[in-house]
C-alpha cells in the first residue's frame, strides 16, 4: 500500500486516510482528519490519540466542532485491535519482543507520530516546524511515555488526559510504570521534566471498578483512582526536579465534573493546545 498524504488536505471537515507507516509496512493506519475551514500548510498541526476502544474516529468527531476556534489541523491515527493487539502494542510502545528483549527504537510504537509529521512536511502539507499531542486515556498512556522516552523533537506540547497508569520519572521503578530498563539516565530525566508536559485529570474519573481500569499491583500504587494516579504522576516530577535541582515545566490541570469521557476532555483541551500551538 502506498500513502496517499495528499488526502490530508480533503476539503473542510472529516475524512480518513490510509497510512503505512515504513517500519510496520503490514500494520495499516487510518488516519482519521478533522480539518477546520480556514486551512493552510501553517495551520497548526495536532495529533490526537484515541482510547482502548482504538476508536480514532470518535476522537476525530470529538474534535469536529472544535478545530476552527482552535484553529488546528486535528489527525487522529486509529492503531487497530487487529494490527496492534494489546497493551503491550499501543499503550506501551512494542518495545519488547516476545522474549522480553528490547526492540531497536525505530520498531517502537511511539516513533510513528514523529515520522508521519516529517512525511506531512516533505509533501508540503504543513510548513510548521512542530506539533501537538493530545491524548486521552490509553491514548493519554501512549502520549506521555512517548514523550518520556525521548520521542519529542518536533513536539511543541503535549497533553496527557485521564491516564490509567503512569510511567512514573523514576530510574529505579521498571517500564511501563516507571522509566528503568530502557537506557534513560539522569540527564535524560533532566530533559523529559524540562518538557512541558500538561496532565488533565477529570475530578470525576474516580471509578475504579470499570473492566479498563487498570488494577495490576504496579498500577495500584500510583493510587486508587485515575484521578489520583494523575496527580501523583506530577507531584513525583516535583520531586524528582527538587533532587536533580531542576525545574519542573508539568503542569496539572483538574477539569471539574468530568469523569472518563473522552469528549469532554477534549473540549477542555482544545483552547489550551489552540493557544500554545500558535
Amino acid at each position: 500500500m502506498t500513502n496517499d498524504l495528499a488526502a490530508v488536505v480533503a476539503p473542510a471537515g472529516s475524512s480518513d486516510v490510509a497510512y503505512v507507516d515504513p517500519h510496520f509496512p503490514d500494520r495499516p493506519l487510518i488516519l482519521r482528519i478533522a480539518r477546520p475551514r480556514n486551512c493552510d500548510p501553517n495551520t497548526p498541526v495536532l495529533f490526537v490519540h484515541h482510547g482502548v476502544r482504538r476508536n480514532g474516529y470518535d476522537y476525530r468527531d470529538f474534535w469536529l466542532p472544535l478545530v476552527d476556534a482552535a484553529s488546528v489541523l486535528v489527525i487522529a491515527p486509529e492503531f487497530s485491535e487487529a494490527h496492534f493487539p494489546t497493551p503491550r502494542w499501543y499503550n506501551f510502545g512494542n518495545l519488547r519482543d516476545e522474549e522480553d528483549r528490547i526492540r531497536p527504537r525505530a520498531q517502537w510504537t511511539y516513533a510513528i507520530g514523529g515520522r508521519l509529521f516529517e512525511a506531512l512536511r516533505r509533501e508540503g502539507i504543513t510548513r510548521r516546524s512542530g506539533y501537538g499531542l493530545f491524548g486521552h486515556s490509553a491514548g493519554g498512556q501512549f502520549v506521555h511515555r512517548a514523550m518520556s522516552l525521548g520521542f519529542r523533537d518536533r513536539v511543541v506540547t503535549a497533553v496527557t488526559a485521564n491516564a490509567g497508569t503512569y510511567a512514573m520519572p523514576d530510574l529505579g521503578v521498571p517500564f511501563p510504570y516507571g522509566l528503568s530498563g530502557v537506557g534513560l539516565d539522569q540527564a535524560a530525566l533532566k530533559a523529559l521534566l524540562a518538557f512541558p508536559l500538561i496532565v488533565m485529570a477529570g475530578t470525576a474519573d474516580i471509578d475504579a471498578t470499570s473492566e479498563h481500569f487498570p488494577k495490576e499491583e504496579p498500577a495500584m500504587r500510583q493510587g486508587g483512582t485515575r484521578y489520583e494516579r494523575a496527580h501523583t504522576y506530577v507531584a513525583r516530577a516535583r520531586e524528582a526536579a527538587s533532587r536533580l535541582g531542576v525545574s519542573c515545566a508539568w503542569k496539572i490541570v483538574d477539569v471539574p465534573d468530568v469523569g472518563h469521557d473522552g469528549e469532554r476532555m477534549s473540549a477542555a483541551a482544545a483552547p489550551v493546545l489552540g493557544l500554545l500551538l500558535h
